[in-house]
C-alpha cells in the first residue's frame, strides 16, 4: 500500500499530494479566552471553541493513514506497532506513562515486556519528573515507584530530567520559542510514542499529544511553563490555552525527532482521570475499543476521539462530558493549525484484511460499560 521508505512526511500528506488532575489540587477551570500581555505589551489570545466536537464530515483537508485493531493483547501491540515501525532505528526511546504507585490502569507491563523482548531489545522507556507532589515529584521517589510497579523487574527506565534539563526550539509557537525537556532524551534517535489514552483532569483526554507535551516537558521547567504561565498559580493554566501550550511542548519534540517518530493509543481501562491520578482515579466505565497506531500524531489522538464519539450515549457519556468541560478539542484543531498533522485519515483495520472503516464500524457492537479483561 505505501513505499516501504516512504518518509513520514509523505505518510502523513498521503492523500494531500494527491488533493492534553482530577486528583491534583488547583485544577478549576477558568474561561475560554485567555489573553496574556507579552513583554513587547502585545497580548496572546488563546483560541475558542475546544468544547465543541467537530465531526469528520465537517472537517477538509488531506487524509493521513491511522491502524486500527480490536486485539488488546500483547499479540495485538505488536502486530500494530509492526505497522508503523520502519523508521525506527538507531538508539530507540519509548516514551510511556509508568504511572503512579499501584495505579490501576496504565498499559499492562506484560504487553510492554513483550514488546521490548520481540521488537526493541535495545530500546529504553524514558519519563520524566513529575509536577506535581506525589510517588514521581523526585528522582529518588521515581525509581522507587518504578520498583514498586514492577518495571525494572525487567526493564531500565531512563528519568531524563534526572541529570539536567535542555531547550528545544518550537517552531512557529505562540506562547513558547522554546521548551525545556529532560536532557537526556537528546541522546536518543528515534521515539516510539506508547499511550494509554484516557481522560485528563485538565486535558480533557490523554492521547499522544498529552504524552509528549507534558511527559517530555521536565518536572521543575517546562510542566511550569505549560501548568503556570504568567497566571502565577501552579494550575493557573486551563481551558483552551492550556491545550495549545501542551501542544507547543508536543511541537518541540515532534520537530526534535522529525520523521523518526511513531504514535501508538491504547484504548483501554479509560477512566475521566489520567494515570497521574494513581489509586484515586474515578472507576472506569467507558468501553475498552482497541489500539490505534499511526505516524500522524494528530490523526492518531483524532481517531481515538472520534471511536469515543461514535460509542452509545450512555457508553461514552462520561469520558465525552471530561473532555468537552475541559475544551480539550483545541488540542487537535491546534495541532492542525500548527501544521503538526491531519485531523482527516483512513483507518485501517488490521484485524480484517486491512479493510478502510468508519470510526462508528470500529467500535460496532461496543456497548455498556468497562468490564475488566483480566490483563
Amino acid at each position: 500500500m505505501m513505499k516501504s521508505r516512504m518518509t513520514r512526511r509523505n505518510f502523513v500528506k498521503l492523500a494531500g499530494m494527491a488533493v492534553a488532575l482530577a486528583a491534583l489540587p488547583g485544577c478549576a477551570t477558568l474561561a475560554a479566552d485567555t489573553a496574556v500581555k507579552k513583554p513587547d505589551g502585545k497580548q496572546k489570545v488563546a483560541g475558542t471553541g475546544g468544547e465543541h466536537y467537530v465531526p469528520y464530515q465537517e472537517r477538509q483537508g488531506a487524509e493521513s493513514v491511522v491502524y486500527f485493531t480490536r486485539d488488546l493483547s500483547a499479540a495485538g501491540l505488536l502486530q500494530i506497532y509492526d505497522r508503523v515501525k520502519k523508521d525506527l532505528g538507531g538508539k530507540v526511546a519509548i516514551k510511556l506513562h509508568t504511572g503512579e504507585p499501584q495505579g490501576p490502569n496504565i498499559i499492562p507491563r506484560p504487553w510492554v515486556k513483550e514488546l521490548l523482548q520481540k521488537r526493541l531489545p535495545a530500546g529504553t522507556i524514558i519519563e520524566t519528573n513529575t509536577y506535581y507532589g506525589g510517588g514521581r515529584d523526585t528522582t529518588e521517589k521515581h525509581r522507587q515507584t518504578l520498583q514498586v510497579n514492577g518495571w525494572t523487574a525487567f526493564t531500565t527506565v531512563d528519568i531524563t530530567d534526572a541529570e539536567g534539563t535542555a531547550m528545544l526550539p518550537v517552531p512557529n509557537g505562540k506562547w513558547f520559542t522554546e521548551m525545556s525537556v529532560g536532557k537526556n532524551m537528546l541522546a536518543y534517535d528515534s521515539l516510539l510514542t506508547l499511550t494509554h489514552f484516557k481522560g485528563h483532569a485538565m486535558g480533557g483526554f490523554g492521547g499522544s499529544n498529552k504524552n509528549l507535551g507534558i511527559g517530555c516537558a521536565d518536572g521543575k521547567i517546562g510542566k511550569k511553563m505549560i501548568h503556570a504561565g504568567d497566571s502565577g498559580s501552579q494550575w493557573g493554566v486551563n481551558n483552551e490555552e492550556f491545550m495549545e501550550r501542551m501542544t507547543e511542548s508536543t511541537q518541540a519534540v515532534v520537530s526534535h525527532f522529525q520523521d523518526k517518530i511513531a504514535f501508538i493509543n491504547v484504548m483501554r481501562n479509560m477512566s475521566v482521570d489520567c494515570d497521574c491520578a494513581g489509586t484515586s482515579a474515578q472507576p472506569v466505565v467507558t468501553p475498552d475499543i482497541g489500539i490505534v497506531a499511526s505516524l500522524d500524531i494528530l490523526a492518531a489522538d483524532q481517531a481515538c476521539v472520534d471511536c469515543v464519539y461514535a460509542l452509545p450515549e450512555e457508553s461514552r457519556h462520561d469520558l465525552v462530558e471530561r473532555m468537552e468541560s475541559r475544551h480539550s478539542m483545541r488540542q487537535l484543531t491546534y495541532m492542525k493549525e500548527m501544521g503538526m498533522g491531519n485531523d482527516r485519515y483512513q483507518l485501517i483495520d488490521i484485524d480484517n484484511g486491512d479493510k478502510v472503516i468508519t470510526a462508528a464500524e470500529a467500535v460496532k457492537g461496543v456497548k455498556g460499560t468497562w468490564v475488566p479483561d483480566g490483563n
